[in-house]
């Protein structure tokens, strides 16, 4: 009986440094999208008033959880008996992100008076806060999905031929690594000027490291967000141009001579404009016919 028990601790024990191992493994190779989904839900969180800041970073990291509960399941179960379909996902999300992309360059060319709405704009009511807050949150959820679809479908790919349970142990800590890691960073990003306002009110010296870190972090935060904005967007295009090359055929051998990071921009950020351009003539196409 005692020797059962160590036979099985063994096994638990050797199946744990597999799962620690091809961990560390995934975790390379989604480091990249990982570093795209930060600089993304950064940016797609900042903007709210200082009050609204930490329930709307909860409501999307709830959010973030159930994308994760959601796809892994079916991940597990399209790659084993329909893994075309994982493609099919991939692409139309890497069209959704391009979009994004390629609509925010759109805006920041030719702005309009209601692409930005701002959360701590004055004469706004209350109940708009929350709606223009629902929406928002709405979003950058569904970009998360997306987002969480290439982190999970990265990672299963780096343990296939691994048992089942080694994928869904190593896969499982990959998305929660993409969800608590990435939110709780966003999360000290956008407090940052809440800090530095904590370390001025703290010091009692008119002149103390404490005060001179605090004034950093306070003008700091704009130039973040802002530099985080512009990164966003360039990871959204990198991203979406990425599931292209490397799930399309077509894409494959395509203009050899440019760097594989220059061909992927180049992809998703033509994609982008393509579908922002559908989206577009279909808007005015739907005006054109209710008038």
């Amino acid at each position: 009986m005692a020797s059962g028990i160590f036979a099985v601790l063994d096994d638990i024990a050797v199946l744990m440094d597999d799962v620690a191992m091809m961990s560390k493994v995934a975790a390379k190779k989604t480091a990249g999208i990982l570093g795209d989904d930060l600089a993304v839900n950064a940016e797609k969180a900042s903007g709210f008033a200082s009050s609204r800041e930490i329930p709307v970073l909860w409501a999307i990291s709830k959010g973030s959880l159930l994308n994760k509960v959601i796809i892994l399941p079916i991940a597990f179960l399209l790659t084993a008996f329909l893994p075309v379909a994982i493609i099919v996902i991939l692409v139309l999300g890497g069209i959704y992100l391009a979009y994004e992309g390629a609509e925010k360059i759109y805006e920041f060319l030719f702005p309009h008076k209601h692409d930005k709405e701002s959360l701590i704009d004055e004469g706004l009511t209350e109940a708009e806060i929350l709606a223009i807050e629902k929406v928002r949150v709405r979003d950058a959820i569904v970009t998360d999905f997306i987002l969480s679809v290439e982190i999970i479908i990265i990672a299963l790919g780096s343990v296939a031929g691994q048992p089942l349970l080694t994928q869904i142990m190593v896969v499982s800590i990959i998305a929660l690594i993409a969800t608590v890691g990435v939110y709780g960073i966003v999360a000290l990003i956008v407090r940052m000027d809440e800090a530095g306002y904590k370390l001025i009110a703290s010091s009692k010296k008119e002149k103390s490291f404490a005060k001179f870190l605090g004034n950093i972090l306070v003008k700091a935060l704009p130039y973040v967000i802002r530099g985080l904005s512009v990164i966003g967007t360039i990871a959204l295009l990198f991203v979406a141009g990425g599931i292209f090359v490397h799930n399309l055929d077509f894409f494959h051998g395509f203009l050899p001579e440019l760097p594989s990071l220059v061909l992927e921009f180049a992809v998703g950020l033509v994609v982008g404009f393509l579908a922002l351009l559908v989206v577009m003539i279909s808007k005015w196409s739907w005006k054109a016919i209710r008038k």
